[in-house]
């Protein structure tokens, strides 16, 4: 796939910058209690994705043992590899010094993280593939 501003989702596969820096006042809005939560491959380091966690996704993370989130946009638990079938399995839960946000340490049981596409069809390994160089994008996967 041509990764250019003429690609299906430009957000998600375009090489143009457009951070959403209103993400949390929109996820405040919702009025939810929640807290971020990263995901990071446990073996390699790789930060795999980030997400939103409540009370219902951390109670649900501790008794599955996959990673777990709450969905801000469709306000419902969503549990990570549930549709996709790649789970991400839960090594450990850290807290970070304020109590504010999740680290989940995992194993990747599928063949990525992200919900987006390589241009071969696969899941990508991680949400991060792309970093900023020259005030744009370059993909890094």
């Amino acid at each position: 796939m041509d990764n250019t501003e003429k690609a299906a989702n430009p957000l998600e596969e375009g090489v143009r910058l457009r951070l959403d820096f209103t993400k949390l006042k929109s996820v405040a809005a919702t009025g939810l209690d929640v807290i971020p939560a990263v995901a990071q491959d446990a073996k390699s380091g790789r930060v795999l994705i980030i997400g939103y966690v409540n009370q219902t996704a951390l109670d649900c993370s501790l008794r599955r043992g996959v990673a777990c989130f709450w969905s801000t946009s469709r306000n419902e638990l969503w549990v990570k590899g549930e549709t996709s079938g790649d789970f991400l399995d839960i090594q450990e839960i850290r807290v970070n010094c304020e109590q504010n946000s999740l680290l989940y340490l995992v194993s990747p049981r599928g063949r990525g993280a992200c919900h987006t596409r390589d241009r071969d069809g696969n899941a990508r390994a991680s949400c991060f593939y792309r970093r900023i160089k020259d005030g744009g994008l370059e993909f890094v996967d």
